[in-house]
């Protein structure tokens, strides 16, 4: 098993950081990956094309090799949100098609459709939060249901943010494609933890940020997009999404066709290389760690959690239909008053979610950190 990672972290022994589903903390490797590009912005007459031509390259492999990607395949963005507006200026959603959501998913896989519903002449339909967890079978009595309107898309988180349910993508992915309809997937919660292969799934298109799971910085995100869908228009025009725009060389615009693959996606200003270098950083640690080896380790905490918060007037969920990294406790009764801030102001660190508490443990956390927020828990929550 992946022994704890802590001693690579600033993270004081008396700090339990259960909010890894929020953002995690970044690795020393990483903040020196910060500071060493900002060095590097201040002193630019040192940076040569080819550092910048390498940067781009290095993330993108970072950020393939965790979902089973070819580099080509992948863009450079800022967001999930912002993966998403390029599958909504990309697909062509029929009048009169559904676009199925989740739920109470996050908002980033469905505003999108529901702007542009209205307009398109398409139905946003939302699956409602099953009562037994199970959003696998939610979501293909829906693919499935008879006399429904066509399908056109179900874009949806592979990880429901707020509970921790799990979408069997390789049980949904053929449903899908049996109707005829598209798939999108917000990979948030899954990518770098949970072992994802685009090329046996086959998504459209499937985003994720770095600044939660993969141990990254805010404002970067990777976007897969099957090859089927690489000949739409970028949601930004960029000189470098075409084949010879060029300050070097005369005429300027010299040839503005698109490049090939998924470069042409790439949001403006991508050469933010303090940050991206961070993200490359972050995202080859999650890589040599390996997604087995990642969550072997994270279940065992989120076990050992369980295990210790039950009878505690929390309601544990079923282990089989949640991510084994995920732990999101339940009040019947309504979550005990200001329980966040009360374990905040012990050193114990989880976040409210829709009325659950969301306990989301990392590479950092170890036993000791288990043993400190359930007594600590038991002792305020009771």
């Amino acid at each position: 098993m992946l022994s704890c990672q802590r001693e690579l972290f600033d993270i004081p022994r008396d700090v339990c950081y259960f909010n890894a589903a929020g953002w995690s903390p970044i690795p020393k490797a990483v903040q020196e990956a910060g500071r060493t590009g900002a060095a590097r912005k201040g002193q630019p007459w040192k940076l040569g094309a080819e550092f910048f031509a390498g940067q781009y390259d290095r993330a993108r492999r970072a950020a393939a090799a965790l979902i089973g990607a070819e580099p080509e395949d992948i863009a450079i963005i800022s967001s999930v949100g912002y993966g998403v507006a390029v599958a909504g200026k990309v697909l062509a959603i029929p009048r009169g098609a559904r676009v199925l959501v989740l739920e109470d998913d996050h908002s980033s896989p469905v505003l999108e459709w529901m702007t542009r519903a209205p307009a398109q002449g398409f139905t946003v339909e939302t699956v409602p939060r099953p009562g037994d967890g199970d959003w696998t079978a939610a979501l293909l009595a829906a693919i499935e249901r008879q006399g429904a309107a066509p399908l056109a898309l179900a874009s949806i988180s592979s990880i429901h943010w707020s509970c921790g349910g799990v979408v069997e993508l390789d049980r949904v992915a053929p449903a899908l494609r049996k109707a005829g309809a598209r798939l999108l997937v917000d990979a948030t919660h899954a990518a770098g933890v949970m072992a994802i292969d685009v090329k046996r799934l086959d998504p459209d298109f499937l985003i994720f940020p770095t600044y939660k799971w993969v141990l990254g910085p805010y404002g970067r995100a990777f976007l897969y997009i099957a090859r089927r869908n690489q000949e739409g228009v970028p949601l930004e025009q960029t000189g470098y999404g075409r084949r010879a725009v060029a300050a070097e060389r005369a005429p300027y615009l010299a040839d503005t066709t698109y490049v090939s693959g998924a470069r042409r996606f790439d949001m403006g200003e991508r050469d933010h290389f303090i940050s991206l270098e961070m993200a490359s950083v972050g995202m080859e640690m999650m890589a040599r760690w390996g997604s087995a080896a990642v969550t072997e380790r994270l279940a065992m905490l989120t076990d050992r959690l369980a295990e210790g918060l039950r009878n505690s007037g929390a309601q544990v969920p079923e282990k089989q239909l949640c991510a084994p990294h995920i732990l999101s406790l339940s009040f019947p009764r309504g979550m005990p008053e200001r329980l966040p801030e009360r374990l905040a102001a012990e050193g114990v660190y989880a976040a409210p979610r829709l009325g659950r508490l969301r306990i989301s443990p990392h590479v950092y956390n170890d036993e000791a950190d288990v043993e400190r927020l359930v007594e600590v828990f038991r002792r305020i929550a009771l």
